[in-house]
């Protein structure tokens, strides 16, 4: 799939997975700036990261403007890491990122993943919402931290 995906977004907003859409200076200003996982990052790190993903926008369907952003690191197989996911300020309340968050699990769905991982600092709600849970067995999960 490489383009719009339905969605139950607010009217006036589509989804899309064609990575020609994505406005990587705004997703990079957005994240070094303003999500707190990403304070810093530079833009060449953050174009490797979107080269390197599954990359969904929200986009107006007036303006064309981007107005949300998530990407999805998988093998397409058997796992998937959701991050980077960022709404902008000035449409948040409308629904965009769990409208988001529940595209990106449907377009994955027919993978057959094993799971689908995120981390979060303060948006448990959301995710829960959709079908998230924390880890049954975090003892059996280790990090490498560079």
């Amino acid at each position: 799939m490489t383009d719009a995906l339905p969605s139950p977004l607010a009217d006036g907003y589509e989804i899309s997975t064609d990575p020609r859409r994505i406005d990587a200076g705004r997703v990079h200003r957005w994240l070094s700036t303003d999500a707190y996982w990403a304070l810093g990052r530079t833009r060449e790190k953050q174009d490797r990261a979107i080269e390197g993903s599954l990359n969904f926008g929200v986009y107006d369907t007036v303006s064309g403007e981007q107005v949300a952003y998530a990407r999805v690191i998988t093998d397409r197989a058997t796992f998937a890491w959701l991050c980077d996911v960022y709404v902008d300020p000035s449409v948040r309340g409308k629904g965009i990122g769990t409208a988001l968050v529940g595209a990106v699990r449907e377009h994955l769905r027919p993978y057959g993943l094993r799971r689908m991982l995120l981390a979060t600092h303060d948006a448990h709600g959301v995710y829960e919402k959709l079908g998230f849970a924390a880890l049954e067995r975090p003892d059996q999960w280790m990090a490498l931290y560079f």
